[in-house]
């Protein structure tokens, strides 16, 4: 309640800075409670009614008035403004003067008013440099003027050229200043003002969340104070550059600071102090509710408040407890505590007790964290302050050369700490006044210098009455925790850079400066890096900016570049993410999807596979049964899983070999029995492992298939022996051909390559089988191939055998299958029941299906495929070399040795027999092509049948067919 206190004095009011500003509000709340306190506001441009009204009593009654005149001469106002109405052209358009060449015209006028200085308000440094230019002529001859720029920037030499006393020889000064001039400073000798009207004015940017600095008009109250430093010392005249309707326009007073800067700073300080709602405190002019949200929304991306906890709760992080119970007693007289707005958060608290702008003293509470904290005091303190380099605009070049001595690669932050530690070995090693002139000597500003250690100083002071952990300075900074520690509180001033656009075909990159790479910032927002940064001639991908400033366009100044980890890290309170093609991933046995981070609109990750099932575990959990479970898409070794797949296979096998879809239970029926048993928590292979080994020791038949259940029980049988596995008997009758045994595989898929039977055939075996051995087709699809075989006849052959369906059962009750083939029974059948003679070339193939039709697979010894086909004659041409050298591989595990011959039938020699054998393809290859034949060929190295017959018992059935084409000696003899 400033006890100690019986008056409190406010100057400068007009300024309305955010101290001011809450200061005022503070003693508005103070006043009831201390009647016996004064409290005295002085400005010379006030809105006296505003504030006498801020501080009326209980009944109402306005704070009283005082007005003291000041000792100020007589300023007569000329306007002169840059459009004037008077000036139009003949063809009627308005001119509008150039500002440069109206100041130089006005600068003129005054001359011609008598002797006196001029002081003439320009925007910003640009326009002072550019009028600079244009007035250099009035310097020449014996009585010149000396032009003397004056803005912030400026090195403290050239500031204080102002207060010097005027060279000889120099007649007059104009000195060409920004909005210093108007109340920060008085500039002696000034008799004459010109007033271009407007400033760069700092305004927060509720929409970007940046500080812009527009160009604006200035208040009536601003140019009432310019005119005013014309009559200090005499009679003064001011111009002002625009029209006197123009100044009765604009507004009477400057907006105050509260009203276009950012909330942050007044909320945490009020949050701390306990005063409350920021939008029911008594502001002489309460701010915007947009700008107030504003600051909480900073607040909130630092971690320092939440609408949640409450102020005793010291847990840190986005997410709080709301405080528990507890009331503790309050002092008499003190302000009970309002707890209505945000509550400050362990880190908010801390964030209060630093003197210094919430963004920076989030570095600071970051960096003891991550133990760089004496290196992110030192750069917190040097960007709170003004920079010590100085660059003079004669001299800009060498200052530029002796400060890039302490640029860091990719870091303008780091140049802080390298300039610091230059700084400390100097003053250790040179005494006070020859570090003072090496300051001078280096474009260094010594006062500002010493400022910055005076201020690192106080916040290590601070820190340690908060007992944060300091430390000693590194000899070798941690760059990168450094940089996540000043990322903690540049959050929203990350980009990533944009991709440059292409040139057009046919064109080349445009001659001149090389255009600015922008960055999409929070927001939607776009920057570049200032020119003056040591990351602007190579942009990082992702930079963050220790300050995003509008002028000409929105530039980064301070810049570093950074991991986008880091920021995924440390926003994660802000970060969206957003996920997209939940897909199953079988090597990974989880559910994956791509995910997007994004903070603030930046992308930080843009497409990274990770586990869906944190995300979305009901999604998850679904995709694992359906995919892993129900397809068995899963590399597993449980057992029940290959039980139940083998028996799945069996189950789909019968419909393959029946052509129904009928017989094995839908998908939805296995994902419904594997969802009733499945534990909640299963989302991928491993969570299934972890739930499977507790639950199978009390049921491990829990999720066991058995054959009943994958059936459904309306569907009709199926008899195997419809649809064998194995075909019996190739070879049309013979012994050995009866031995041999091709399997069988089915699928049912209309219009595929392999829809229907498949039979395998060896490539040893391939010349003793031909089409008509498999003619029959397989029990339970010969009424369906006799019958197409019927329809497929000319109408007039077909008309005794209808209808079809019938003719063809007849058929097949009548004649044993695979006695002969099929066509030869079947028109032998019709023939002798109906008398229709059918003609081989009336059958016509063409009509039918193709599942009817065996597929050939020729395979070798290993199963591996070498050729497929329906024509099993067709397959066996380019296959006969194979053929041969498969023979003689039979052979020679059978004891002999094998020579094949290089012509086109082969030969075989056997060291157990002294002559050559000669392979025939078959018994019809041997008697048409051989004159030898094998007859005579084997009386003749044999010498007798009882040999000839030892010989043959020595090979296997496949052997001798594949050998001869004979299946036993009797055969060989008969041929």
């Amino acid at each position: 309640d400033l006890a100690k206190y019986d008056t409190i004095i406010i100057d400068e009011a007009h300024e309305r800075s955010l101290n001011i500003d809450f200061l005022l509000g503070y003693l508005k709340r103070l006043l009831p409670r201390r009647p016996d306190l004064k409290v005295i506001v002085t400005s010379a441009t006030i809105d006296v009614d505003r504030f006498a009204e801020h501080f009326a009593d209980a009944s109402g009654t306005p704070a009283p008035i005082i007005e003291v005149s000041g000792r100020t001469f007589p300023v007569e106002v000329r306007y002169r403004p840059l459009i004037d109405l008077a000036d139009d052209d003949e063809e009627g358009e308005t001119v509008v003067r150039d500002q440069t060449e109206a100041i130089v015209e006005a600068v003129k006028e005054l001359s011609a008013e008598g002797a006196g200085d001029v002081l003439v308000f320009l925007p910003g440094e640009r326009e002072i440099r550019d009028t600079a230019d244009a007035l250099g002529h009035l310097s020449e001859g014996p009585r010149g003027v000396e032009i003397v720029p004056l803005y912030s920037r400026l090195s403290s030499a050239e500031q204080h050229r102002v207060f010097a006393p005027r060279p000889a020889g120099v007649g007059r000064r104009v000195v060409l200043a920004t909005n210093v001039a108007e109340t920060s400073l008085t500039v002696p000798g000034i008799r004459y003002v010109v007033d271009t009207g407007v400033a760069r004015i700092s305004r927060y940017s509720v929409r970007t969340k940046v500080q812009r600095l527009p160009i604006e008009p200035i208040s009536q109250a601003s140019a009432n104070q310019r005119s005013g430093r014309c009559g200090r010392v005499a009679a003064g005249i001011a111009i002002r550059l625009y029209a006197e309707e123009d100044f009765e326009a604009r507004p009477e007073f400057t907006d105050p600071e509260i009203l276009r800067t950012n909330l942050a700073s007044v909320i945490l300080q009020m949050a701390s102090l306990s005063l409350g709602d920021i939008a029911r405190f008594p502001f002489v002019e309460p701010p915007d509710k947009r700008n107030v949200q504003a600051g909480v929304q900073l607040l909130e991306e630092l971690g320092a408040v939440s609408d949640e906890v409450a102020p005793d709760d010291h847990r840190e992080g986005p997410d709080r407890r709301p405080r528990r119970g507890g009331s503790g007693r309050r002092g008499r007289g003190r302000p009970q505590p309002q707890h209505d707005g945000p509550q400050l958060t362990q880190v908010g608290r801390r964030l209060a007790r630093l003197p210094m702008d919430p963004r920076l003293a989030r570095m600071i509470i970051e960096a003891e964290r991550l133990g760089c904290a004496r290196e992110v005091i030192v750069i917190a303190a040097a960007l709170s302050l003004q920079d010590p380099r100085e660059r003079p605009v004669e001299q800009r070049a060498q200052a530029d050369q002796q400060h890039a001595r302490f640029k860091a690669e990719g870091s303008d932050f780091l140049t802080w700490l390298t300039l610091w530690r230059y700084l400390k070995e100097q003053q250790r090693e040179l005494s006070s006044s020859a570090f003072r002139r090496m300051c001078k000597r280096e474009y260094l500003n010594y006062l500002r210098v010493r400022e910055w250690q005076d201020f690192e100083s106080q916040l290590r002071q601070v820190c340690k009455e908060m007992k944060l952990e300091i430390g000693r300075p590194a000899d070798q900074p941690d760059a990168d925790g450094i940089h996540q520690a000043l990322l903690s509180g540049l959050l929203s001033h990350v980009g990533i850079l944009e991709e440059r656009e292409k040139d057009p075909p046919g064109r080349g990159r445009p001659t001149g400066r090389r255009p600015m790479r922008e960055y999409l910032g929070a927001r939607g927002t776009k920057f570049a890096i200032f020119p003056g940064s040591g990351l602007a001639k190579q942009p990082p991908a992702f930079v963050m900016a220790g300050e995003l400033v509008e002028t000409s366009r929105l530039f980064a100044r301070q810049n570093a570049a950074i991991k986008p980890e880091w920021a995924e890290t440390i926003g994660a309170h802000l970060v969206k993410r957003t996920y997209s093609e939940p897909h199953w991933s079988k090597k990974r046995a989880s559910v994956m999807a791509h995910e997007r981070v994004l903070l603030y609109g930046v992308p930080l990750v843009a497409d990274r596979l990770v586990s869906f099932g944190k995300v979305d575990r009901a999604f998850s959990r679904e995709l694992f049964i359906r995919h892993a479970l129900v397809y068995g898409e899963w590399s597993t070794q449980q057992k029940f899983f290959s039980h139940n797949r083998a028996l799945l296979e069996e189950a789909a096998e019968l419909e393959h070999r029946a052509r129904r879809r009928d017989i094995v239970v839908d998908e939805h029926t296995l994902f419904d029995f594997y969802d009733e048993r499945v534990g909640a928590e299963v989302v991928s292979g491993a969570h299934f492992d972890t739930w499977w080994k507790k639950t199978r020791r009390e049921q491990p038949d829990l999720l066991t298939f058995d054959l009943a259940m994958l059936t459904h029980d309306t569907a009709a049988p199926v008899a195997e022996a419809d649809y064998p596995t194995t075909w019996q008997g190739a070879g049309r009758g013979t012994d050995a051909s009866q031995g041999l045994t091709f399997p069988i595989s089915y699928h049912f898929e209309p219009g595929a390559d392999d829809d229907g039977l498949t039979i395998d055939v060896p490539v040893a075996t391939l010349n003793q089988v031909d089409g008509d051995d498999f003619s029959w087709n397989v029990p339970g699809l010969r009424l369906e191939l006799v019958t197409s075989l019927i329809r497929s006849l000319p109408k007039p052959l077909r008309v005794s055998l209808v209808p079809a369906p019938d003719r063809a059962r007849d058929f097949l009750a009548a004649v044993p299958a695979g006695e002969e083939p099929l066509l030869d029974a079947l028109e032998r059948w019709c023939r002798a029941t109906t008398g229709v003679v059918v003609p081989r070339d009336a059958w016509d193939w063409s009509k039918i299906a193709e599942h009817l039709r065996p597929t050939y697979r020729v395979v070798d010894d290993s199963g591996a495929e070498q050729a497929r086909g329906k024509d099993l004659e067709a397959l066996k041409a380019p296959l006969r070399p194979q053929f041969a050298q498969a023979l003689a591989e039979v052979l020679t595990t059978r004891g002999w040795r094998v020579v094949l011959a290089t012509d086109d039938r082969g030969a075989l020699y056997a060291d157990k027999f002294p002559a050559d054998l000669r392979i025939v393809l078959s018994a019809a290859t041997a008697k048409g092509r051989d004159p030898i034949g094998m007859i005579k060929a084997l009386f003749t190295v044999l010498k007798g049948v009882m040999e000839a017959r030892a010989a043959f018992k020595r090979l296997d059935p496949a052997v001798i067919v594949g050998f001869g084409g004979y299946p036993s000696l009797p055969a060989v003899l008969a041929g």
